[in-house]
């Protein structure tokens, strides 16, 4: 609801009835009153009235006055939250008038309100003239304080179970090497900048572990800033900003059913339910102004302890059946909740401390709602064009669509619908299908290749790292051959210049991953010799000694019915071959995981997380990597991406979705122990902790079940394929 502004009260004649003076007597803050003292102490109030829906008093407030609440009722609200409702016989501000301390609530007329106002002025003149009237209005107010604050120090003790020793008074925090000692409980915000190398400072790594930056420090720590520029960084902004949206939403129409949805490029869809008979332009319109204002008054963000029976009872009430479903197979007693109104979704980790830090956000209308982007403070938006936005994926050959179909037909919905099917011995089956869609769309690519027979000469393949190139390529190749056509491949990275002779990135770092890294001259010569049907010693690269071969890979020749295969991230770059092609000579396929399944309305699995897991697992097995080495290279594997591989998707006939609904809870069962190893000293340890949460609330699959030509193979080895 929005925060109105207070219109002029209306002053009726102060002549209570017996029956507001009856009212008055059941409140627990006047027991210690005779009804004689109650119309003595009324005397000396003012009766006002305030009309529905308008603000009595705003948070923050220096006022002073105290209220009785006569007739209607008067609801509380901090930070966006609805406390309480408060009927006649209750009061409220009575802090205010006794400590004279800023308003720690809004109140707000919920209906045609009247109260009785106690002035400042007036106590004073209540305590000259009717001092034991004052005296029990006072012992009233210590009463109903006490009880309140008995009744929330056993709610949290009982939550949080906290600690009986005493603390010590001081901790030393080191930052950047140099120690401090600071005092007990101080909030790590007190101790970092408000920006660092010029990014937002958006959490605190206490330890390497991401923090808020209103968590208190109680015990010795090194600290060190987490910008927005950082990966977790990144997340926890986008997290932040995300519930903002929930709640802008729910303020402004609380039946809107809307949930944070998959990710377009640097785009993430909000799906709304009944998007079509919306006016997006103007729903994206009127969010943007709700979300903008709750920044201007820089409502904070709340992480709050929920026992998970309360959590569940909430999150049916409000129909979020897929965090229903997670709660259920939570093995704590508590969850933490996060909020920064009166809408709570299940929380993944930090938040900012406040909305006010949020800015430069854009909603633009979708198909399936609205699509959200989180502006110049998203490092993925950075040095992507003149507008400064990353490129969206302009299509997905329709297998994105059709595989949420599926899902959605078998009831795989959320994280919490995957678990309970596992939980009920539907896991094989889930195999059978997901690996049965993947095969008939692998068939209908060689098919769409095969119908093109008379044209296509070329099959290029591109995908970012850990998509499953490489069992893709096996997988095509078999149903190209069920389609009378042989793929002779050629690996892109055999073409790589001598080291010394790569090209440099910014940093003076060898870049590799540059188009200009491969040696495009010979390549493009060995392709035009090959289609003209001439037999081709191939290049090599060597890549422990950084050398070169021209000549020192395989000979191959295209025979009738032969397709030439090409396999590397820049298969998509028109650069690549020139412009030597006839037009429909090469067909190009992009591959990557797409389709991830959500915990709730507000996060769901990342792509970019589970293509993290494949590589740290495969890695590990198969080269000797660990966890943090890869996780340490993960930021520059990802910008490579963006600018190599992601901006061409564009250019692709066909489009893969890799992904396995079923593969996070096998890939767990590796992982778990390698993220383990990660020390809590190493700088990727934030990642690593965050992975582990994520993978710890799927349902574990053992790899008996995966069948030996799946694409998870690839990663977690048993393969039938030959690498």
């Amino acid at each position: 609801m929005p925060d109105p502004i207070a219109r002029p009260q209306i002053k009726v004649p102060p002549a209570p009835s017996s029956a507001l003076r009856a009212s008055l007597a059941s409140s627990p803050l006047l027991a210690p009153l005779s009804p004689d003292q109650i119309s003595r102490l009324l005397a000396y109030t003012a009766e006002l009235e305030f009309p529905a829906d308008t603000r009595v008093l705003r948070e923050g407030d220096e006022s002073r006055e105290m209220y009785f609440v006569l007739e209607g009722e008067a609801r509380l609200r901090r930070n966006q939250l609805e406390l309480r409702t408060i009927g006649p016989g209750g009061n409220f501000g009575a802090l205010g008038l006794f400590t004279g301390r800023p308003r720690s609530a809004s109140v707000f007329a919920a209906s045609r309100l009247v109260v009785a106002e106690l002035s400042p002025e007036s106590w004073k003149e209540l305590s000259r003239s009717e001092p034991e009237v004052a005296l029990q209005l006072a012992l009233g107010v210590l009463s109903h304080v006490r009880e309140e604050l008995v009744e929330m120090t056993d709610n949290v003790g009982a939550l949080l179970q906290g600690r009986s020793l005493p603390r010590a008074k001081e901790v030393t925090v080191t930052r950047d090497g140099a120690a401090e000692h600071v005092r007990t409980g101080t909030r790590v915000r007190a101790l970092l900048p408000a920006e660092a190398d010029g990014a937002l400072v958006v959490a605190c790594l206490l330890g390497q572990k991401p923090v808020s930056l209103d968590a208190p420090v109680f015990a010795d720590a090194t600290i060190a800033p987490l910008t927005v520029n950082d990966w977790e960084g990144r997340q926890i902004y986008a997290n932040s900003v995300g519930i903002l949206l929930l709640e802008a939403c729910r303020q402004i129409d609380p039946q809107l059913s809307v949930r944070l949805g998959p990710s377009l490029g640097a785009r993430q869809i909000v799906e709304i339910t009944g998007a079509a008979a919306i006016d997006r332009t103007a729903l994206a319109a009127r969010v943007t102004r709700e979300m903008e204002r709750l920044a201007e008054e820089d409502v904070r963000f709340r992480q709050e302890q929920w026992t998970v029976e309360e959590a569940i009872t909430y999150f049916a009430e409000k129909g979020w059946d897929d965090a229903v479903h997670l709660l259920r197979s939570n093995r704590q007693g508590t969850v933490t909740l996060a909020s920064c109104g009166s809408l709570y979704a299940l929380s993944m980790g930090p938040l900012l401390p406040s909305a006010g830090l949020i800015r430069g956000f854009e909603l633009a209308p979708h198909d399936e709602g609205l699509t959200l982007d989180l502006g110049a403070r998203d490092p993925r938006n950075m040095g992507n064009g003149s507008n400064g936005h990353a490129a969206d994926p302009a299509h997905d050959g329709g297998m994105v669509r059709e595989h949420r179909a599926w899902l959605a037909a078998m009831g795989v919905t959320s994280v919490g619908a995957f678990n309970d099917l596992c939980v009920s011995g539907q896991v094989s089956e889930l195999i059978r299908v997901s690996e049965g869609f993947h095969e008939k769309r692998i068939g209908r690519v060689a098919d769409a290749i095969a119908a093109a027979r008379d044209r296509v000469r070329i099959i290029s393949i591109a995908g970012p790292s850990s998509s499953g190139k490489t069992t893709f390529i096996k997988r095509l190749t078999v149903q190209l051959q069920i389609d009378w056509l042989n793929p002779v491949g050629i690996s892109l990275d055999d073409y790589y210049v001598d080291r010394e002779k790569t090209v440099r990135d910014a940093k003076g770092e060898y870049d590799f991953e540059a188009l200009e890294a491969l040696d495009l001259p010979l390549l493009q010569e060995h392709v035009r010799r090959l289609l003209a049907g001439e037999t081709v010693r191939t290049a090599h690269y060597d890549f422990l000694t950084g050398k070169s071969h021209p000549d020192g890979g395989p000979t191959i020749t295209l025979r009738a019915g032969d397709v030439l295969m090409l396999e590397g991230i820049h298969g998509l770059n028109p650069r690549l071959l020139g412009a030597s092609l006839a037009p429909g000579q090469l067909f190009r396929i992009f591959i990557h995981p797409a389709i991830t399944l959500p915990f709730d309305r507000l996060t769901r699995v990342s792509a970019t997380d589970l293509r993290l897991l494949r590589r740290i697992i495969r890695d590990r097995h198969q080269r000797g990597y660990k966890a943090e080495e890869n996780i340490a290279r993960w930021p520059s594997v990802q910008a490579g991406e963006r600018k190599h591989i992601f901006p061409f998707q564009e250019q692709a006939d066909a489009i893969f979705d890799s992904s396995l609904i079923y593969e996070p809870a096998v890939l767990k069962v590796y992982a778990e122990r390698y993220l383990l190893e990660v020390p809590s000293s190493h700088p990727s340890f934030a990642t690593a902790h965050r992975l582990r949460l994520l993978i710890d609330r799927f349902v574990s699959i053992y790899p008996d079940h995966v069948p030996p030509t799946s694409m998870i193979r690839e990663f977690i080895g048993g393969s039938g394929f030959e690498y």
